[in-house]
């Protein structure tokens, strides 16, 4: 008798614990991190860091974005909402605002003020999010909890902190500080006044060096695809910051950006008490460097290579925090990224493999002189290219009688007999047409708002990027924003509660981190969340 009551005992108390709500959630993005980094840097990796995660965490390993274009702004969004940019509306970093005829930086907002800083980077909210994220939704349901968000980006920081964050900070290139908005509040908590006083860019600037020896490293150092820097004539190690002029910009292109950030979050957690209240609490954080960098040196630098060693020992150095703080039983971290990173181009070229440019000058006088010669269109109708999108002039349009449809179509056609461009949609196609649909298709679909996105949208061919204008630079660094594997594919990774290591190879997507968040915390669903909880790790 008295050993089925210590069976019955320990299944109460499993039970107890799987149904508990952890005291603190810690969201950590990384800005630009491809899947593949984890296993290639993994040998130099410490043992507390990424390593921790593999090693005792749950590693989902097949997860995908679900939608394009893969850019900051909708990653985080997508993250945080459990949905995609046609249904909470941030559909890229910016877009064209058809009301304002200008180009809108997805966060910003004209009706609020900086704080901290006499510049204009706080002049931001989260009022183009049009749903609300799980952070909003713990808000709604536990007032009392706390959600604090930070980041190098306005947009790292805003998207996940939702509309009723306690405090959601950002990086100042003027002042190199963190500052906020007067959407959240009148002005900075006494303990980041504090730490600005001591801790602002300015004391973290120092000399770039590799942090291991160098035949630790399997990247080349001097390459010809990488951005050379002010100040050098390579790009080669080492980088002497602090002698760069406008060093508080270059400040973020740099490592110990991501220390500053780390340093502002576990202060934070101290002054905050976060994890040791009734409720649940949430910090997130979206490491904004990698990205920076990433676009400057690309995926297979040595520059890149060392940004991730370090960047692992300061997330080793975080959850060695958390837990010190909460306890792992008390503690759920996920890690992702926002998006990863196409290989840059030229290197692809040079090797044989497919890829190239697209460069948009010449394309876009191409569009013009067909709508000339095809349908006798002298005027100006394309107002602007963004995100792959073009927006025309419906005023011209309206004003002339001319028939929109085949305007569309023209330029689809256009377009579609153009080196490295692999698929066109129009808006009528995508907000009217229904049934069997391409995979690329579907992917657009999900990424497109009626009234932000542009009437004509194009997709490149795996490996191409768009660029202004031809040059040599055009030919140096990188970016995203394809609904291709290099782009899509992304790290989630999971640690705390009573987890083990497990690694899960059955798709998944981005869409699912808030889902599986509202039964660890015991939410209801929020807005327009379309995403489906990951049911490995909620039975564990």
């Amino acid at each position: 008798m008295r050993k089925w009551m210590s069976l019955i005992l320990v299944l109460v108390c499993i039970s107890t614990i799987k149904a508990q709500k952890p005291k603190l959630v810690v969201g950590i993005v990384i800005d630009q991190m491809c899947y593949e980094y984890l296993y290639r840097y993994q040998p130099n990796f410490s043992k507390n860091g990424f390593n921790r995660f593999l090693n005792q965490g749950v590693n989902f390993r097949n997860t995908l974005y679900n939608y394009v274009p893969t850019y900051t702004g909708p990653g985080h969004a997508s993250i945080y909402t459990g949905t995609t940019p046609s249904n909470h509306g941030i559909i890229g970093n910016e877009w064209y605002d058809k009301n304002k005829k200008q180009t809108i930086n997805c966060v910003a907002d004209e009706n609020y003020r900086s704080i901290c800083t006499t510049s204009l980077e706080g002049n931001c909210s989260p009022k183009n999010l049009k749903t609300y994220t799980i952070t909003d939704q713990l808000k709604l349901t536990y007032p009392t909890s706390k959600v604090f968000s930070f980041s190098i980006k306005d947009r790292g920081a805003i998207l996940p902190g939702g509309h009723l964050s306690n405090g959601s900070f950002w990086y100042d290139y003027s002042s190199g500080k963190f500052i906020s908005s007067s959407y959240y509040t009148a002005q900075l908590p006494e303990w980041l006044k504090e730490f600005n006083s001591v801790n602002n860019a300015s004391t973290y600037l120092k000399k770039w060096d590799l942090l291991l020896n160098e035949t630790m490293y399997g990247a080349a150092d001097d390459s010809p695809y990488e951005v050379i820097i002010s100040g050098k004539n390579k790009a080669i190690f080492p980088y002497d910051f602090p002698s760069i002029e406008n060093n508080m910009s270059v400040f973020t292109l740099s490592p110990f950006a991501n220390t500053l950030l780390t340093d502002v979050a576990l202060s934070a957690l101290d002054n905050e008490n976060l994890g040791k209240t009734k409720e649940c609490d949430f910090l997130a954080i979206s490491y904004s460097t990698p990205d920076i960098a990433g676009h400057a040196f690309g995926p297979y630098s040595r520059e890149l290579e060392d940004m991730y060693y370090r960047l692992d020992r300061e997330i080793a150095r975080l959850i060695d925090k958390l837990e010190q703080q909460v306890g792992k039983k008390n503690l759920v971290v996920f890690l992702t990224a926002d998006h990863a990173v196409v290989p840059v181009p030229q290197m692809l070229i040079d090797k044989n493999l497919p890829g190239g440019y697209i460069y948009m000058d010449k394309l876009q006088q191409s569009l013009k002189e067909a709508l000339k010669t095809d349908l006798g269109i002298k005027e100006e109708l394309i107002l602007i290219e963004e995100n792959q999108h073009f927006y025309l002039n419906h005023s011209v349009i309206k004003s002339e009688n001319y028939s929109l449809q085949q305007i569309t179509n023209t330029m689809k056609k256009i377009l579609l007999e153009w080196p490295g461009i692999k698929a066109v949609y129009t808006k009528e196609e995508l907000m009217l047409e229904k049934g069997v649909e391409d995979e690329w298709k579907t992917m657009v679909r999900k990424g497109f708002d009626y009234n932000r996105s542009g009437d004509v949208v194009f997709l490149v061919e795996p490996g191409y990027l768009t660029k202004t204008t031809d040059s040599p630079k055009a030919h140096q660094g990188t970016s995203h924003g394809s609904s291709f594997n290099y782009d899509a594919h992304v790290p989630l990774l999971w640690y705390g509660r009573t987890w083990k290591k497990t690694d899960i190879f059955s798709p998944c997507e981005i869409t699912d981190i808030a889902p599986t968040l509202v039964h660890l915390m015991n939410l209801q669903r929020p807005g327009a969340m379309t995403g489906s909880p990951l049911l490995e790790l909620l039975k564990k």
